[in-house]
């Protein structure tokens, strides 16, 4: 049976997005499980004493019928300077796996800091965030990404990014790109420019 996991950005003692982070797993277990009734992360979840203050902690969550394992894990952001475009056609990520083997194996052989996913002709994803790019007046994000992430679905609600269907050849038209998960916030999301 498979395994799923949700990874919640944890700061000052406060679990933030956990109506996004609710969504996501609720719709997992009524999709893998036939769940008829939804958890509360809020009540299944204990923020333990004794985190440091101003410290972003990774809150990570291992579930499949039972909820598994959580575990508050210090987190830094990785600095992303290039980004390489690698094809995976047949790459299935709509739910959030804990096996993350198929997509780490996409970084193998790459020369750039993250690898961007493109499936069937399309941008996607990076294998571990969200992805927008800057035309010079908007944000867009990939309206078809491999998942879809709880940060992009409350930055498209705020109207900060906009879905559009994007393929390689879009790439020269964009000044910069943004990558963003539930654990970077949009003002901390590393912003480069080597994405051609």
């Amino acid at each position: 049976m498979s395994q799923f996991l949700e990874t919640i950005r944890c700061c000052n003692g406060i679990l933030e997005n956990l109506d996004g982070h609710h969504a996501r797993l609720n719709r997992t277990r009524r999709h893998f499980f036939g769940a008829k009734t939804d958890w509360d992360l809020a009540e299944q979840v204990q923020v333990p004493a004794g985190l440091l203050p101003n410290q972003v902690y990774r809150c990570r969550i291992i579930y499949g019928e039972k909820l598994e394992s959580v575990e508050f894990i210090p987190y830094q952001i990785r600095p992303i300077h290039s980004l390489q475009l690698v094809q995976a056609n047949d790459l299935d990520y709509a739910f959030k796996y804990a096996n993350r083997s198929a997509l780490d194996a996409l970084r193998v052989g790459s020369s750039a800091d993250e690898v961007l996913i493109v499936k069937n002709g399309l941008l996607t994803d990076t294998t571990y965030a969200n992805v927008a790019f800057y035309d010079g007046s908007r944000w867009l994000t990939p309206a078809q990404p491999l998942l879809e992430g709880t940060r992009r679905a409350a930055l498209l609600a705020a109207g900060v990014i906009h879905p559009e269907i994007l393929r390689p050849q879009d790439l020269p038209r964009f000044q910069r790109a943004r990558l963003f998960n539930a654990l970077i916030s949009w003002e901390e999301a590393p912003e480069l420019t080597q994405f051609r």
